[in-house]
């Protein structure tokens, strides 16, 4: 009955096994134990590239520390208007670079493009001391409209990035979900597209607190260490966030459950499609369904017990499927807003 978040669920039983299983015996803290230190090389490599793998607990925890090691205090932050950094991290990538720009770009369905990147750039005031100056790009993917960044589009933004000496990060909070869509390789989807450091999101897609920064670039990595000690993100029992990583990538976990969210997703946007009074306003290409309702609907639905959250315009619910999400479920709001819409 509850479709407003994919942060609604439990962890998946894989995740509470594995958690169970590592809560015995004695290891060194602070990651300093053979299971972290697997766990880490596991994550590296499933991106086929010697990347380097910090654990986190929180998405907004991965984003500020990433994006801190991206930019200076005087730097500019070029990012979508609708950005989880920009508009739902509390000041955070601000905070924790020191000071940093964020400046936002609009664009259709969630994302920028390089064209507008690089119209940004150009009005930057480069080399004038009296401005921040251009240092990153962050993008998210998936979207917060629930779209998805083509390979290309990455690739072109990040051509733009390299042309500007600018670092480019990926807010992957979701980034499970966009692998299973565009049925690439989570290397194609970040550093062979240009992605300088990923922000490899768990607890959405099935983890019970477990996110990763995933460093493409060495040099970014060389003081990452310090900064998530310093950010308070260095778990002294750090294990427990490890084996929900080694999980997590086990027999493709992640991409299953993404894969089923996904599904979920376009089942409720079929079942949608044809009932009077509803129309779908953003393509469906992750797990996220933006769709027109009336407001009779609307209110039906709600009175009906379904939850969901009223974003993206006027009458427009947000509704996110999850790995959890059952198709009784999504079938039950697909026959009770046919129902409102008739009645």
């Amino acid at each position: 009955m509850n479709f407003a978040s994919d942060n609604i669920t439990g962890a998946a039983p894989e995740i509470l096994d594995a958690i169970q299983a590592g809560n015995g015996g004695a290891l060194l803290p602070y990651g300093n134990d053979d299971v972290t230190r697997a766990a880490e090389a596991k994550v590296a490599q499933i991106f086929d590239t010697g990347a380097e793998v910090f654990f986190v607990a929180t998405g907004t925890a991965a984003n500020a520390l990433a994006l801190s090691a991206a930019t200076p205090p005087w730097g500019v932050i070029f990012c979508h208007a609708g950005a989880h950094i920009n508009d739902t991290e509390g000041g955070a990538p601000e905070f924790f670079s020191g000071g940093a720009k964020l400046i936002a770009l609009d664009g259709e369905d969630g994302k920028i493009t390089a064209a507008a990147l690089q119209a940004a750039i150009a009005g930057a005031h480069v080399g004038n001391v009296h401005h921040p100056q251009p240092a990153a790009v962050s993008i998210t993917q998936a979207t917060e409209a629930g779209t998805l960044y083509g390979l290309d589009e990455v690739a072109a933004i990040s051509a733009v990035c390299r042309d500007h000496d600018l670092k480019l990060h990926m807010d992957g909070a979701r980034f499970s979900n966009a692998v299973a869509g565009l049925g690439c390789s989570a290397a194609e989807a970040s550093w062979k597209a240009g992605v300088d450091v990923l922000s490899f999101g768990a607890t959405k897609n099935g983890a019970l607190t477990a996110e990763a920064v995933v460093l493409f670039d060495k040099e970014l990595a060389r003081d990452f260490g310090y900064r998530r000690k310093r950010g308070g993100h260095l778990f002294s029992k750090m294990r427990l966030l490890s084996v929900q990583w080694d999980a997590y990538v086990t027999d493709d976990l992640w991409l299953r459950n993404a894969a089923h969210a996904n599904a979920m997703a376009k089942r409720m946007a079929d079942g949608l499609k044809g009932i009077d009074g509803v129309e779908l306003t953003r393509p469906v290409e992750a797990n996220i369904v933006f769709p027109r309702l009336t407001a009779a609907i609307i209110g039906g639905l709600e009175a009906d017990g379904f939850q969901f959250y009223e974003r993206g315009g006027e009458n427009v619910v947000r509704l996110v499927c999850s790995f959890a999400t059952a198709a009784e479920e999504v079938d039950a709001f697909i026959d009770a807003a046919r129902g409102h819409a008739a009645g």
